[in-house]
């Protein structure tokens, strides 16, 4: 099924194209003009706002939560009736060490708020909370592609694979664009989408 979008675009790789280079435009614009630093880290309203500044040139939805209930293979992201109850609980969250930033990832992450788009969104939100507790960010180019979705099948039983996983790939380099981009680079690995290198915008 093709997601409606605001392109009248009608074909899938087109859309997964499209979307991925005006994404990828919006995230870097997001970060150098400053405006990732003026949102407060750990909120379901920047990630909102993160959402929205991605993919609002695409789709209508951007920013706000999905009105259908999502899968991807067998795992069921969190029904629609709680979502909203979900969410709120991951808020209230504590945040101020690695392993509660990334349960909190997790849940984010098994809620699934958006129609489409969550990775990159949930992605940035992520560096954005520990930039802030802990000086840090995670280098997502040294992040392999097959344990990371294995570990994500697998945190909401057991997160010690994705926590020892994405510890192994922390870097100081907070303000560095290319690290911070490697998060949107590495989108099609995690979603699923074309490849669209960041030097061709």
């Amino acid at each position: 099924m093709i997601l409606e979008n605001k392109l009248n675009i009608t074909e899938q790789v087109e859309l997964a194209r499209e979307e991925e280079k005006i994404s990828k435009t919006a995230a870097k614009k997001i970060f150098e003009t400053g405006y990732l630093n003026t949102l407060e880290p750990g909120t379901f309203e920047t990630l909102k706002k993160i959402h929205k500044y991605l993919f609002e040139e695409i789709y209508e939805f951007a920013g706000n939560l999905r009105k259908i209930n999502i899968a991807k293979g067998n795992f069921r992201f969190i029904p629609l009736t709680y979502l909203e109850q979900a969410i709120n609980n991951i808020e209230k969250m504590p945040q101020s060490t690695y392993e509660e930033i990334i349960e909190k990832y997790v849940e984010m992450n098994i809620a699934h708020p958006f129609r489409e788009g969550n990775g990159r969104s949930t992605r940035i939100w992520l560096d954005l909370i520990l930039k802030k507790e802990l000086n840090l960010v995670i280098d997502w180019s040294k992040v392999n592609k097959a344990d990371y979705l294995l570990a994500m099948e697998r945190s909401p039983i057991k997160d010690t694979e994705i926590k020892e996983l994405l510890k192994q790939s922390l870097t100081d380099k907070i303000n560095d664009r290319d690290v911070y981009m490697k998060g949107i680079d590495n989108s099609y690995l995690y979603e699923g989408y074309l490849s669209f290198k960041t030097e061709d915008l």
